[in-house]
């Protein structure tokens, strides 16, 4: 016997995440969307111990579930911080190395990490498209010890140059690149999670590592979303689709209004008797990837 799952990519990009996060940890996040979504939900469902710092300075927020309708990025995300100072002083704590990790999204991404928030196009001041830039992802980047970055797997996304680097990576990949632009030693990207891969970064070259590859998609479907060949790891793992308790909770009580998980690509997955999973066509949506 059979069942059905039907999640957003946005959806899978965020329980994918939280599952990543570790307890009694202190994570630098942007102040909403998916990044938060994912903190918010591990707090709720695995790690209820961890701390986070949001980026415009709200101090180890605890807030209470469910989380109203758009409440993420509002002042009634940060109930029950610690402290609410501003974003120069948890930049600040940052830089002296308080942050184990940091939480970014970002609309491009190159084979050393480096990421892209401000536009796409040739031009700076006519871009084909300007977004809201980085705001304190530069930071979050630059200072963090390790960064997660959640992206979707699109070949306009993972790309060979960036039409602008909004928050540095590893920058040229050469060694000690980061530390002759004045980043603290040791720091860096860490994971890049998508809906359909998760990729990690090889510890000598600095490049792009493909990891762990979603059951309904193939190595070389992934590859065929990307501009640019990462390496590959040997054995390439499964990452693993939403569950069906994660889904609820996340509708239910971290965004009730589904005013983003509702913005994304539908994605109907079957699995069958034997915990084989593959993607299935859903009326209204789109189909299985080619």
């Amino acid at each position: 016997m059979s069942e059905t799952l039907t999640f957003t990519d946005i959806e899978a990009n965020i329980c994918a995440v939280a599952r990543l996060i570790e307890e009694d940890k202190l994570y630098f996040v942007q102040m909403a969307g998916p990044p938060l979504m994912a903190i918010l939900m591990a707090k709720r469902m695995r790690t209820p111990n961890i701390g986070y710092v949001v980026e415009e300075g709200a101090v180890a927020p605890s807030p209470t579930f469910p989380l109203w309708p758009m409440m993420l990025g509002a002042s009634r995300s940060h109930y029950r911080a610690v402290c609410w100072t501003g974003m120069n002083t948890v930049d600040f704590h940052a830089s002296l190395g308080y942050m184990d990790y940091g939480v970014l999204a970002a609309i491009q991404v190159d084979r050393y990490g480096n990421l892209n928030s401000t536009i796409t196009g040739d031009s700076y001041e006519k871009p084909e498209r300007r977004f809201g830039g980085p705001g304190g992802g530069n930071e979050i980047a630059s200072q963090c010890w390790r960064v997660i970055v959640m992206t979707k797997l699109e070949k306009r996304k993972f790309v060979e140059k960036l039409d602008f680097m909004s928050s540095p990576g590893y920058l040229d990949g050469s060694p000690g690149a980061r530390e002759r632009a004045g980043m603290p030693a040791g720091t860096g990207p860490y994971l890049v999670v998508t809906e359909r891969a998760l990729f990690g970064f090889d510890e000598k070259s600095h490049m792009l590592k493909l990891q762990a590859v979603a059951p309904w998609m193939s190595v070389e479907e992934v590859l065929a979303r990307m501009d640019f060949k990462p390496l590959i790891a040997d054995p390439v793992e499964e990452l693993a689709p939403p569950t069906e308790n994660e889904l609820a909770i996340l509708r239910a009580e971290i965004d009730p209004g589904g005013y983003t998980l509702n913005r994304g690509e539908w994605i109907t997955v079957e699995r069958d008797g034997s915990g084989a999973v593959r993607r299935v066509s859903r009326t209204g949506g789109k189909g299985a990837d080619a």
